[in-house]
């Protein structure tokens, strides 16, 4: 095990680089207690699961943070369908000499955890699948102004600027762009996110890891493509307690990925955010509940 440096722009603990029996992966624990795994989405890397991370009670749970293949300093490799990349959890499980674990997956990490689920039904104790790809996706078109911003170094030099300088107009691109919040809805949303510290800072945080730049670029093209052509990821052969969480705005991940893996996953329970968009788990008005119980089913509690 070698530290390696923070990479540039990123949040969260220091991430280490841990040799698996299926190669090098970046990861990080933070807290203690039962483990949770925490897969990030698309794009995405350490620091935007040490995001994702930061309401789960440090006493009561140590999140397994760690760069899925393609970003940041996880190498993609051969590790690129949702299969390789489920073994490559459990590999990192048995370095770590962990035998079981819940999983908290988002967006695009939400076919690796469920593949986890399904061919290492003995790792996982829960899951929670916060506005997961659960079937066949192809991602939403975006507009040349977001290519420009996201997909360009100076795009990208200018949206860390605009997020010291002008944090509304960060918060309110960002939830337009992930939701379907229109008018009066919108700058509510927006201004309530404003007005919360925590809030706030998530989705400035999560700004700065949604770039493709080239240490993420791999492993986002790798997900679209594997993304595209999923026929099954066999939902129902998953046996662990089950939170699908959706926003009923959510224009990435559209909420029909949620009501499918919460209709095929046997007792699955599902928990609609209403007018939330792919970011409502941290953003929503009904956040803190939602987040309560996401920690009770990841902890056993009322599954």
């Amino acid at each position: 095990m070698t530290s390696v440096p923070p990479q540039h722009g990123s949040v969260g603990p220091t991430p280490d680089m841990l040799e698996t029996r299926l190669g090098p992966v970046e990861y990080a624990r933070v807290g203690s207690g039962i483990p949770v795994v925490v897969l990030h989405g698309s794009p995405g890397g350490i620091d935007a699961a040490a995001l994702m991370a930061a309401f789960l009670p440090r006493d009561e749970i140590c999140a397994i943070l760690l760069s899925r293949p393609g970003y940041l300093g996880t190498e993609l490799g051969t590790r690129q369908t949702p299969d390789q990349q489920a073994d490559l959890v459990a590999a990192l499980l048995d370095a770590l000499d962990i035998p079981a674990a819940g999983v908290l997956a988002w967006s695009g990490g939400g076919p690796c955890g469920f593949r986890l689920a399904v061919r290492h039904p003995a790792r996982v104790t829960a899951i929670v699948a916060f506005a997961t790809v659960s079937r066949g996706y192809r991602p939403p078109r975006t507009g040349l102004s977001d290519r420009l911003m996201l997909g360009t170094a100076p795009g990208r030099w200018l949206l860390r600027l605009l997020a010291e300088r002008r944090p509304e107009d960060v918060v309110t691109g960002t939830l337009r762009s992930e939701s379907s919040l229109t008018g009066e809805l919108l700058r509510d949303r927006v201004a309530e996110v404003m007005a919360d510290p925590v809030k706030r800072e998530f989705v400035l945080g999560l700004a700065g890891t949604a770039g493709l730049g080239p240490d993420r670029r791999a492993g986002y093209r790798n997900d679209l493509a594997q993304f595209a052509v999923i026929r099954s990821l066999d939902l129902e052969r998953i046996a662990a307690p089950t939170l699908v969480v959706h926003g009923t705005a959510d224009t990435d991940v559209t909420p029909d990925h949620g009501e499918y893996a919460a209709a095929t996953i046997p007792g699955a329970r599902r928990l609609d955010l209403d007018d939330g968009s792919h970011l409502a788990l941290y953003t929503h008005p009904d956040a803190a509940d939602a987040q309560r119980q996401v920690v009770d089913v990841l902890l056993g509690r009322g599954t």
